[in-house]
């Protein structure tokens, strides 16, 4: 046979537990050993029956319950005693054959007691000794002559006392082997999380490293990029005043060459801000005049590029603690994200609103919206879907709120555009209420 033809018993018998396996084996072969036994003792002839035969039934009856338990692991407790039952059965039958109260059969009853008190536990043994003791008096009055209750009892109690102790004994040990077993998956577990925790230690170690690095270098990077933004800005006055289809050319070049710069810049202003992230100063500040003064900046920008910004502000907004220059610098970054979905033109949306508890900063384009795949990742770090996008911007938004006890979340509108929402819980609100200019 090869290993691919037994993989599927192998993974039959996995199914059973090993205390089944042990069960179904050891109650075989005390069974079928006993029969077999007992049949070296001679029968008289007048009670004489092909016990070789019987034995090989027994046999193929055991292997049979064995083979079903294997199938059907689920109905395996139910099989077990449906098969006790039958194997008192088939004893009282040899007891009725070969003598009744005089046959050695009797001591079948014995192994089969004291095995199913094993798997069964000491009730189910205690129970099955007095239907035992019952069957031999039944057996003797079948197969006469009458051996009179002394005898019957004693071997109930013969059979009762061994079988409720190895059902004792069977329950505690199983108890213990459980709870060992329960002790082994924990431990696993912490092995396993601390192995986790490890690994993330040995990666966290490396990032830093890759940090500190990285942050040596930016600081070394802004000199360079400051003097390259200056002469190329020296060169772009050079070759506008001169002119000439090369010059224009070259014009074009420097053009792209401060873009380029700029946009290094920053790279490094956004990487320099998340190394350095200053400890937040809170202060009691107006939150509906930071949204008025940040609109009031963009508005020309915005204008420019054709785009329309509205404020919409709530009245009943508190003053409350905050750092005014981080807040500010997490409501630019999303309202830098809504400009840029705003390419082809449409509406910005700041607003504020009072929510009892929180206040609530939005901010809103007409754009073409999130899909699901860019939302999942929109606040990992440099994680971008624009060309010249850093993907820091939203990462270092986050990290401000959060340093205001607050959080950040993103939905996209019923028709278009997304809005941003920053809810800020209120840590100490003014009496007073702003009056809406």
């Amino acid at each position: 046979m090869t290993s691919g033809e037994r993989k599927p018993w192998h993974a039959i018998f996995r199914l059973l537990e090993r205390d089944e396996r042990v069960f179904a084996v050891l109650l075989a072969v005390v069974m079928v050993g006993g029969l077999a036994t007992l049949g070296l003792d001679p029968l008289r002839p007048r009670r004489f029956f092909d016990l070789y035969s019987i034995v090989m039934w027994f046999s193929l009856y055991k292997l049979g319950i064995f083979a079903l338990v294997s199938v059907n692991p689920k109905t395996t407790r139910v099989v077990f005693l449906g098969a006790l039952a039958i194997d008192l059965l088939i004893v009282f039958g040899l007891l009725v054959l070969t003598g009744g109260g005089y046959s050695l059969f009797y001591l079948l009853f014995f192994p089969l007691v004291a095995v199913n008190a094993y798997y069964f536990g000491p009730w189910v043994a205690l129970g099955a000794a007095l239907v035992a003791g019952l069957l031999y008096a039944a057996s003797a009055a079948l197969a006469p002559p009458l051996v009179g209750w002394t005898p019957v009892v004693i071997l109930s109690v013969l059979f009762g006392l061994p079988a409720v102790t190895v059902g004792i004994v069977a329950g505690r040990e199983r108890r213990a082997r459980g709870e060992v077993e329960r002790l082994n998956v924990e431990l696993t577990g912490t092995l396993s999380r601390l192995q986790t925790a490890q690994q993330q230690l040995l990666v966290a170690e490396r990032m830093a490293a890759v940090g500190r690095v990285s942050l040596k270098v930016a600081h070394e990077v802004r000199n360079p990029i400051s003097a390259i933004e200056l002469n190329a800005e020296m060169l772009g006055d050079i070759v506008r005043g001169r002119s000439g289809e090369d010059m224009d050319e070259a014009a074009g070049l420097v053009t792209a060459i401060r873009d380029q710069v700029n946009t290094l810049d920053a790279l490094t202003e956004e990487y320099l801000a998340l190394a350095r992230f200053p400890k937040p100063n809170f202060e009691e500040e107006s939150v509906n005049q930071l949204v008025r003064e940040l609109a009031d900046f963009v508005r020309p920008v915005a204008t420019r590029q054709g785009l329309a910004v509205r404020v919409d502000i709530d009245a009943d907004v508190p003053t409350m603690e905050v750092d005014r220059g981080l807040l500010r610098q997490a409501i630019w970054n999303l309202v830098k994200n809504g400009l840029e979905a705003l390419s082809s033109g449409g509406e910005l949306t700041i607003a504020s609103r009072f929510d009892g508890d929180a206040v609530e900063i939005s901010v809103s384009d007409t754009g073409a919206g999130i899909p699901e795949a860019v939302g999942a990742r929109l606040f990992e770090q440099f994680f971008t879907t624009k060309p010249q996008g850093t993907g820091l911007g939203l990462s270092i938004a986050r990290q401000i709120v959060e340093e205001h006890g607050g959080k950040i979340r993103w939905e996209n509108g019923t028709q278009r555009g997304a809005t941003f929402t920053i809810r800020l819980p209120i840590k100490r609100a003014s009496a007073s209420r702003e009056v809406n200019a």
